[in-house]
């Protein structure tokens, strides 16, 4: 099965978003440890790679066996032994860069592997505190509360045949993607909503998903909470 159909048919799926550059091996252990609760892993950061992601990326399907989907940060960013890659589109900024000169760039590279290609609307909305994307792109974030705009920018991304939308609130956001903006969303394109940034508790994601997320995505609450996915359990 291709990594979109499990988009396309699970609801309710958990994504641990995984930095490299703050990755060590008791990283390493809470995954293994946790990986039945784990649907995808996304591999990606603000900054660029090295290049020990390759090894990287086959340490941790050795002991998680779970896909890896890169969530690249620009062009250097692609490595052919991952599963899947999100080419993405930052249709919340204006920056030309990330709305499609990054992606001529690399579009003939990921050709050349055997990725699946996940294309997918990223949409970075303001949850409380300037983030690291919208610091490096240059962007600014539409406000939270402006749904009827943020409905507007997924339409778009649909109308452009994007097959995801990713409500992004920033790595170390404040206040989560609310409720009524996924709803609007998700209601409005009928497409898998992708949803991270300040998802710190088990409420937050049951929040997300009964609003409409098909996928939620954790992070820094692992490096913070090594025993988050225990409590989710409990």
């Amino acid at each position: 099965m291709q990594i979109y159909d499990v988009f396309t048919q699970q609801k309710r799926l958990l994504a641990w978003l995984i930095d490299p550059d703050k990755f060590d091996g008791s990283t390493l252990k809470i995954a293994e440890r946790n990986k039945q609760k784990i649907d995808f892993i996304f591999l990606g950061s603000s900054l660029l790679f090295s290049k020990e992601i390759p090894s990287l990326i086959i340490e941790i399907k050795k002991h998680l066996e779970k896909p890896i989907i890169l969530f690249p940060g620009s062009y250097f960013q692609i490595y052919d032994n991952a599963d899947a890659i999100l080419f993405l589109s930052l249709l919340s900024g204006r920056n030309p860069e990330y709305l499609v000169s990054q992606q001529v760039v690399a579009a003939p590279m990921i050709a050349q592997t055997s990725l699946e290609v996940l294309s997918c609307s990223y949409i970075l909305i303001e949850g409380g505190r300037v983030t690291s994307v919208s610091y490096l792109t240059q962007t600014l974030p539409i406000p939270s509360d402006k749904i009827d705009l943020i409905v507007a920018t997924a339409l778009a991304g649909k109308y452009f045949g994007h097959k995801l939308i990713y409500l992004e609130a920033g790595s170390g956001a404040i206040h989560p993607i609310s409720s009524k903006t996924i709803s609007a969303v998700a209601e409005a394109t009928k497409l898998p909503i992708i949803v991270g940034g300040g998802i710190r508790s088990f409420k937050a994601i049951q929040q997300a998903y009964d609003a409409g997320a098909t996928c939620v995505v954790v992070g820094n609450i692992i490096e913070e909470n090594p025993n988050f996915f225990d409590e989710i359990q409990k």
